[in-house]
């Protein structure tokens, strides 16, 4: 498959791969994490770490386990089995104070979920009061700063209803930064947006990431994943099959997995109706089989039991 991971002309070595970043201390240490729904185990064993400043794009095909592996991080699903270790917490530790160390994480859904009775700049205060206790004034002048920061400088008295999905999802990227987060989360910003809107969106993610923000980023979006992340992982089936640079990744993937899904994904005009269906089916029962047959010779280590 040439050049999978754009149009013609494209060039591996890309921006994120050419810019020299110092990245810091481990932000994300994600180790062994299982995540099961009832008899179904979405996530097998995932091991990674996020740096400060560091930008990781998590990419795959729907039901791969990308967005739970997101809210894992943010315990916003229970573990399984596993460790997630967030700016020195132990999320998964149930003595861990929670509420803490979500106070240094901001998310962003597929969603908006802005309040609608709320104007953007309130949505932008009323955690800040409520959690970091700001005062009012304060908290204006902070909501203020993010908003002109995600472009909407002048629309801070807008109701949720008088905006457009672009710019719904630009006011919960300024209220996540007006809690001055040290990581942020976004899963799937883009999906809910008209085509025409998703630039605005991932303009400002690109400006946050040229500031230095850590950032775990899942996404469908190849060529922000090409030109801004520092590393990609390209899951399936509740593993990672495959991470590394974007030039990698995405430019000369190893495995035949994240060859088809880019094949497919950058060129979908070009396959075969229903082939990817019987191989979804085929590789899935494989990864299920495979997945049973090393947990049950290797035991995932549990949780912490409660105390």
């Amino acid at each position: 498959m040439a050049n999978p991971a754009g149009s013609e002309g494209y060039n591996p070595i890309n921006a994120a791969d050419s810019r020299s970043r110092d990245l810091g201390d481990e932000v994300v240490v994600v180790e062994g994490l299982h995540k099961s729904f009832g008899k179904l185990e979405v996530l097998t064993g995932i091991d990674t770490v996020v740096r400060r400043g560091e930008v990781v794009c998590v990419i795959g095909p729907s039901g791969s386990g990308k967005s739970t592996l997101l809210r894992c991080v943010n315990l916003l699903e229970q573990l399984t089995a596993g460790r997630i270790t967030v700016t020195g917490e132990e999320v998964s530790d149930p003595d861990c104070d929670i509420d803490a160390v979500r106070r240094r994480v901001g998310m962003v859904f597929q969603q908006f979920n802005l309040f609608p009775h709320l104007t953007a700049t309130e949505n932008c205060t009323i955690a800040q009061r409520s959690v970091l206790g700001r005062s009012a004034d304060e908290a204006r002048r902070v909501a203020q700063l993010n908003l002109e920061k995600v472009g909407l400088g002048d629309r801070g008295h807008s109701h949720p209803a008088q905006l457009s999905g672009g710019q719904q999802q630009r006011v919960a990227i300024a209220r996540a930064l007006s809690m001055d987060p040290e990581l942020m989360l976004f899963d799937e910003p883009t999906s809910a947006l008209d085509p025409e809107l998703v630039g605005d969106v991932l303009s400002v993610m690109r400006r946050l990431a040229a500031e230095g923000m850590t950032m775990l980023v899942v996404t469908h979006e190849m060529a922000f994943a090409r030109d801004v992340a520092d590393r990609v992982i390209f899951m399936d089936g509740g593993v990672i099959v495959e991470e590394g640079p974007p030039s990698e990744v995405l430019g000369q993937p190893r495995e035949e997995r994240t060859r088809t899904f880019l094949q497919r994904v950058l060129d979908p005009t070009h396959v075969d109706p229903g082939a990817e269906d019987e191989a979804h089916a085929v590789r899935h029962a494989a990864l299920a089989d495979g997945a049973g047959r090393a947990i049950g010779s290797t035991p995932a280590r549990p949780l912490r039991p409660e105390r």
